[in-house]
């Protein structure tokens, strides 16, 4: 049954984590979960004037922040790092002390997925970073950029094989993260990324925030095609938050 809550920016309303938590941290903690989380316009843009922040709000940025709280590793793609301008993975104190309490860091690890490892290591991202990250990327990388990278994170070659030679085989990125002990996985994005993700059938759940904005049909859509894949994945509504005109939504596997 899909359940459906009102919220209002008061204090001690759904906005507060406490009563978010109970609708977002995973019953089972050791049931590996790849989530997704992305907002778009109502006309079905990812960005507005380039970046995905413009579409947001405080309910968006409330569950922004849970869904990162309740996760044990953040996936994102290094051209919506850049494009968003990524810094260090922290969460709220609050949401400090309930990782501590389940006996979780206090932060969750970063991971990156780049070809070109075109990567600032000098960045925030990296330089003030609690947990070591991580880099997928594909053996022909460059060199240079690899031995930049490898003194701030942790490098692994994860890329796929015949016509995938190249880019990073989504497959493997999740692989790896269950062997370091990384079952909880929420991936921010971009386009891209979510699409290589469909396309391996591997997204358990999309948390898709509707943001009340016309954006002209300028901006990309949420998933881009992976190649020539056409996937059909049938989901389930199984929660909607309201705020205000702002629709906050979990579609998970049907």
């Amino acid at each position: 049954m899909t359940e459906i809550v009102e919220l209002f920016p008061e204090p001690g309303d759904p906005l507060e984590p406490g009563a978010l938590l109970s609708r977002y941290a995973p019953a089972d903690r050791s049931e590996p979960r790849l989530r997704v989380n992305f907002i778009q316009s109502v006309d079905g843009s990812a960005t507005l004037e380039g970046r995905s922040g413009g579409l947001g709000g405080p309910a968006d940025k409330a569950v922004f922040d849970i869904l990162r709280g309740v996760s044990d590793v953040v996936l994102v793609g290094a051209g919506t790092a850049r494009a968003e301008g990524y810094g260090a993975l922290t969460v709220t104190d609050d949401l400090m002390d309930w990782r501590l309490a389940q006996g979780l860091p206090a932060h969750p690890t970063m991971a990156l997925v780049s070809s070109s490892l075109d990567l600032d290591p000098a960045g925030d991202l990296f330089a003030k970073a609690f947990t070591r990250p991580l880099v997928f990327t594909v053996p022909s990388a460059p060199q240079d950029a690899r031995g930049r990278l490898a003194v701030v994170a942790t490098v692994i070659d994860a890329g796929g094989t015949g016509d995938a030679e190249g880019r990073v085989d989504p497959a493997l990125v999740r692989r790896e993260l269950l062997t370091r002990g990384l079952p909880q996985v929420l991936c921010e994005g971009g386009p891209r990324l979510f699409g290589d993700l469909i396309a391996a059938d591997l997204v358990d759940e999309l948390c898709l925030t509707l943001s009340p904005v016309l954006e002209g049909g300028a901006g990309p859509r949420i998933a881009l095609p992976a190649r020539d894949a056409v996937v059909h994945r049938g989901l389930e509504l199984a929660l909607l938050l309201r705020s205000g005109s702002m629709l906050l939504s979990r579609w998970t596997r049907a």
